[in-house]
């Protein structure tokens, strides 16, 4: 079978296999009406995301910059960021929410904002210090969402540290080789590139992360109002060519097509419940590598939110959080249902 047809069959299996996910997330959650709900704008929750100072610890010879956020009795979460992205650059409202009965912990590896030394240029090392700040805090078991970049880092901390991670919410990202994510599209690579020009990497999010319909683009315009809530001290730019080229060569190397059977053989033996989530149309990291995910991963869940993208969680914030909390909060693995 040539590229072509393969892609095509594989585009194919995707759309009939995701269909079933996406039925069972409508019935299960009323996709519909929350979908509705998201699009007026999700209701608004008290917390200090916008004020949580910067904190600091040593990990190495660096200083790990650090937000935490929230003190409730649940098993704490550890939230890991997109490529070349911020601690400010979360959603206020997922990381509120999800604050409302666990702490949260926001971080920047080493060279990214405003956490000192010389940036990761692999997934490995940006790994080393999310386990280092965890060290540094005490936290010896946490929950983990990594969002793109951040869930390459979250898949090789629960392989690496399975008796310190309880779940894994994955969005937006894909395992290691995955379909074409050997190289960037052209239109992700020409956003980035008139983001550069303006001065801000983060004018491109609406494109990249979002649906282009109507809804979505109404979405990213909530988001970005969102992001400017934030009235405490700033984690430094996301302009740094330093962070982008080291990140770029760690999504390079992740992203090479040789390393993919041993890598999914890998992940049969991850042992952490797994939450899996992307939008239909992925134009990052195509939305068939979270198939492939759920495909591997033992105990995995994967939802699929409809005319959505990269950013899905930022496109349905409320639903994403009703989705992720349930997931989280059960006593099981989210998955033994007696009824």
């Amino acid at each position: 079978m040539n590229k072509s047809n393969q892609s095509t069959s594989l585009r194919t299996l995707l759309r009939a296999k995701l269909s079933a996910a996406l039925i069972a997330a409508t019935l299960a959650s009323g996709l519909m009406s929350a979908g509705a709900a998201d699009a007026a704008g999700p209701p608004q929750i008290s917390s200090d995301f916008s004020t949580a100072p910067n904190e600091y610890a040593t990990v190495g010879t660096a200083q790990i910059a650090y937000r935490r956020i929230g003190n409730g009795s649940r098993t704490p979460i550890l939230l890991l960021q997109h490529f070349t992205g911020t601690m400010d650059g979360w959603d206020p409202l997922i990381v509120d929410g999800l604050a409302q009965d666990r702490t949260v912990i926001l971080m920047s590896g080493r060279g990214v904002g405003s956490s000192t030394g010389t940036p990761s240029d692999s997934v490995e090392g940006m790994t080393d210090d999310a386990i280092g700040l965890l060290d540094a805090l005490g936290m010896k078991t946490v929950d983990v969402f990594g969002f793109s970049l951040g869930g390459f880092v979250a898949q090789d901390l629960g392989l690496r540290f399975p008796s310190r991670v309880r779940r894994v919410i994955l969005a937006g990202t894909g395992p290691r080789g995955g379909q074409d994510m050997q190289e960037s599209s052209p239109a992700v690579v020409n956003a980035l590139a008139e983001a550069i020009k303006a001065g801000d990497y983060g004018n491109a999010r609406p494109f990249l992360f979002f649906s282009p319909s109507s809804a979505g683009q109404a979405a990213a315009h909530r988001f970005m109002a969102r992001l400017k809530q934030r009235t405490g001290e700033p984690d430094g730019a996301m302009n740094s060519g330093a962070v982008a080229a080291a990140q770029g060569k760690a999504i390079h190397a992740w992203g090479q097509r040789g390393s993919h059977a041993d890598w999914i053989q890998r992940l049969k033996q991850f042992k952490p419940a797994t939450l899996i989530v992307n939008g239909s149309d992925d134009i990052m990291v195509p939305t068939i590598n979270s198939y492939m995910l759920a495909q591997a991963i033992p105990k995995a869940q994967l939802i699929v939110y409809p005319d959505a993208g990269h950013g899905s969680q930022f496109q349905y914030p409320g639903l994403f959080l009703e989705h992720a909390r349930v997931f989280l909060d059960r006593d099981d693995d989210g998955l033994n249902d007696t009824r």
